[in-house]
């Protein structure tokens, strides 16, 4: 029987007080806009809210009970233990999908989760911070929006970008790239995805036409008009063929579940209604499966590094392609750069990043006056300026009505601060502040957040867990740290939180000390790293670095 997950609307609390209330409410938020809810996966392939149903009901009941000075642990979605802490402790601490460093594979996960004491998190699946494609349009705009400054003197007008995926996090591409002026050509193997993206507002135009789509992203190139084009087909098929015949796109990238050969990538051969074959494959010869999906994510990769070569543009946005295409011998997997190394590392070197923030009572109304707000708050930031009224233009309402946009060190605590004091004046009801795990001082990503680091520490995993102790020391209201996210299992560590805005002075004490030290932590690392951008900023606004030359 299929389950339908809500999140509670309105002021009438379910919980004891607005802190733990918020963090119950995003929990159901993850499921009602989960890609397979029936099995609490939220995106990326595995990506789940709870281990299974019974650890979902008894987190739900946990919630329910807390008190004000009780924190609850979540061990890989299963309610383990609740302790007597602080007031001003995290309500809730979660770990997922963490292994000893030996272990730390996808055979091991696999095997302990077959027997039901694990999960994959991805990252704000795990963390119920997920709040839709919403989430990461922002950040995917803003990637984009750097790649025009850098190649095509600041617009992707009559640019033709060509990816692939429409899940959950991969959904934003269509739109992102439209609104950034460019042709999104965006293949995808399952049509109910693209429907979706469709329905929401996301893409234009679905096909199952190769050729269509193509005479279309070529003409509305020629014309410079920003169109968003979903293509039912497989990417290990139509890239290289693409390439076979030399049509070659502006921009090139992708983010399929390539992190996963078994229950994320799908192989070449298989799209739309060939999917139920797919799902047989996969159970009756998982080996045969991995296999082909490796030759395939090969196949894939190759064809990307052969656009680039033919002048295209070409990064990888987060999803480990070029680590499975070099784990299957392609030697020149790597020839194009992660999109961090290439486009965002900056912004991290001053502490920006994904700060995104949700109307409990789930009235649009909120998130429209909070608008208002930040663009009093900064209006000499044009960037912002314009990401407001483009959002408010383009994006749906997903959920719990949110919105997301890039804040850096200095701005995040300022502005939270001010919506406690709106939902303390009545203006508003409760706000809950969280961001992507993707920032700029909660990952460590050789493949991806820190890839090519100035001083070589692409792998430490020491700054995320930083980040998550002082979070905690700071006083979020949820913290989570997790092994894995879209790259996969033992290839990064990261974590995420939550701040609850119910409108008291103790919030705004916790808004003052959460939201300097977490962009602060990243400020930190890049200023250790060696990055001159970084040490600047850390000057600049008093972040204090003892051994900072």
């Amino acid at each position: 029987m299929a389950k339908t997950i809500k999140a509670p609307r309105g002021t009438k609390l379910t919980c004891k007080n607005w802190r733990t209330e918020a963090i119950y409410r995003m929990l159901h938020n993850n499921l009602e806009n989960a890609e397979r809810p029936d099995d609490l996966i939220v995106y990326g392939g595995t990506g789940k809210a709870a281990r299974n149903w019974e650890c979902f009901d008894a987190i739900k009941r946990s919630l329910k009970n807390l008190e004000e000075d009780e924190t609850l642990l979540i061990q890989s979605g299963k309610p383990v233990g609740i302790f007597r802490t602080f007031e001003n402790s995290p309500r809730v601490l979660i770990c997922n999908s963490n292994l000893v460093g030996n272990w730390s594979n996808w055979e091991h996960f696999n095997s302990l989760e077959a027997k039901g004491l694990m999960m994959y998190g991805q990252m704000t699946a795990g963390s119920w911070c997920y709040i839709g494609t919403q989430g990461i349009i922002q950040g995917t705009y803003e990637t984009f929006a750097a790649l025009a400054t850098r190649h095509f003197k600041g617009s992707l007008k009559g640019k033709f970008c060509l990816s692939g995926g429409m899940g959950g996090m991969s959904g934003a591409q269509p739109l992102s790239i439209k609104m950034a002026g460019g042709v999104a050509l965006i293949v995808e193997v399952d049509p109910k995805r693209i429907r979706r993206r469709l329905d929401a507002g996301f893409c234009d135009y679905m096909t199952h036409d190769y050729k269509e789509a193509l005479d279309m992203a070529r003409e509305s190139a020629k014309e410079k008009k920003a169109v968003s084009i979903g293509l039912v087909g497989n990417c290990a098929d139509i890239l290289p063929d693409m390439l076979r015949k030399g049509i070659i796109p502006d921009v090139v990238t992708d983010q399929t579940s390539a992190h996963d050969e078994l229950n994320g990538y799908v192989p070449a051969g298989y799209w739309g209604s060939a999917l139920k074959d797919c799902d047989s494959l996969r159970e009756s010869d998982p080996k045969g499966y991995k296999k082909r999906s490796a030759e395939s994510m090969k196949a894939h990769c190759k064809a990307i590094v052969g656009m680039q070569k033919k002048g295209a543009i070409a990064f990888d946005y987060g999803n480990n392609l070029r680590g499975q295409a070099q784990k299957a011998g392609l030697a020149d997997a790597f020839a194009y750069p992660g999109f961090v190394l290439a486009y965002v590392r900056p912004l991290f070197c001053e502490g920006r990043g994904p700060f995104r923030w949700i109307a409990q009572t789930g009235d649009p109304e909120d998130i429209l006056a909070t608008d208002k707000a930040i663009l009093k708050m900064f209006p000499k930031n044009k960037l912002l300026m314009n990401w407001i009224e483009l959002a408010e233009e383009y994006l749906p309402w997903e959920g719990l009505p949110a919105r997301v946009c890039w804040l850096g060190y200095g701005e995040r605590d300022r502005f939270a601060k001010h919506m406690n004091s709106m939902v303390r004046k009545g203006d508003i009801g409760p706000i809950s502040i969280t961001r992507d795990h993707l920032d700029s001082g909660s990952v460590a990503s050789p493949y991806r957040e820190t890839e090519g680091m100035m001083d070589g520490t692409d792998a430490v995993a020491d700054w995320p867990m930083l980040n998550a102790l002082l979070n905690c020391a700071s006083g979020a209201d949820m913290v989570a740290m997790h092994n894995g996210g879209g790259v996969g299992i033992g290839l990064s560590q990261h974590s995420g939180m939550i701040v609850v805005c119910d409108g008291t002075k103790d919030t705004d004490r916790r808004i003052e000390r959460v939201f300097r030290s977490d962009p602060g932590t990243g400020v930190m690392r890049h200023a250790d790293a060696g990055y001159p951008l970084a040490k600047k900023t850390a000057r600049e606004k008093g972040v204090k670095i003892p051994m900072m030359k």
